[in-house]
């Protein structure tokens, strides 16, 4: 017992922080009741505790590194913590309930692509969450049970407006439609079965669909085995400031660009 206290005791020695993500009320209000030095960080995707120090998650991350790396990343950006601060997180790795404690340093590296694939883009975090959340969805469910394949270019539409060219009529050309609004989801997916990317404003408005993307693909680095479609909505977000949402239909995964990079990944079947 006593090896396990000094493993213990080793993990929050001199921390400066504790993150807990997705706590109980009764979990953290110990934690606020109780004696301690460490600054408490509250990150869930709601502010459910009325913590008063809270990092906002834009979903639910199946990937608890994934998780913690946004989560300290957003808690940096904030300026709750700074680079260098060791911070002690809570999370939920094998129960609904927190069940296992690390330490992590809050340096540079940790401040993830990821969290500017939300905060840093042109294009609103609740715009990124809801078309992500529309191309989840279709990955789950496809076309009539079919698998299908999708592009969403968010942000910086006039500029991507500049270097596609329409594949067909757009639909959505003199309309003031905007994502995540449940009609104006179910629009999408059906559209989505034709070809083209759509094109979503910063605040949300759907710009266009059936877009033929023509940036410079000269560089860009994809996993092996994905085609045009990733192609170009990975150059798309080199060339221009947007973000590129890709559901792919050979393998079902969720992609998401920023920079010419793949800054995320997402099992649809694990949401």
């Amino acid at each position: 017992m006593d090896i396990v206290s000094e493993l213990l005791s080793g993990i929050v020695e001199n921390a400066d922080a504790v993150a807990l993500f997705s706590p109980t009320g009764s979990l953290y209000d110990r934690f606020v009741e109780s004696e301690t030095d460490l600054d408490v960080i509250v990150v869930d995707t709601e502010n459910a505790v009325d913590a008063g120090t809270f990092v906002e998650i834009p979903l639910d991350f199946s990937d608890i590194e994934d998780l913690v790396r946004f989560g300290i990343g957003a808690a940096v950006g904030d300026g709750y913590v700074e680079e260098g601060d060791v911070v002690v997180c809570a999370t939920s790795v094998f129960e609904d309930e927190i069940d296992t404690v690390s330490r992590v340093r809050a340096e540079e590296s940790v401040h993830s692509e990821l969290y500017d694939l939300f905060v840093n883009s042109r294009a609103e975090p609740g715009v990124i969450r809801s078309v992500l959340e529309v191309a989840i969805d279709l990955g789950k469910k496809g076309q009539k049970g079919k698998p299908v394949g999708a592009l969403f270019v968010v942000g910086d539409a006039g500029n991507v407006m500049n270097k596609s060219r329409p594949l067909s009529y757009n639909p959505f050309e003199k309309s003031h439609v905007h994502v995540g609004d449940p009609i104006v989801n179910v629009m999408l997916k059906e559209f989505s079965r034709l070809d083209g990317a759509f094109v979503i404003s910063d605040s949300g408005k759907i710009v266009s669909a059936y877009r033929y993307l023509e940036p410079d693909a000269k560089g860009i680095d994809i996993p092996k085995g994905l085609g045009a479609r990733h192609m170009a909505g990975g150059a798309i977000t080199r060339d221009t400031n947007a973000t590129s949402i890709v559901l792919s239909e050979s393998d079902g995964l969720v992609r998401a660009f920023k920079g010419g990079k793949l800054v995320l990944e997402i099992d649809p079947e694990e949401y």
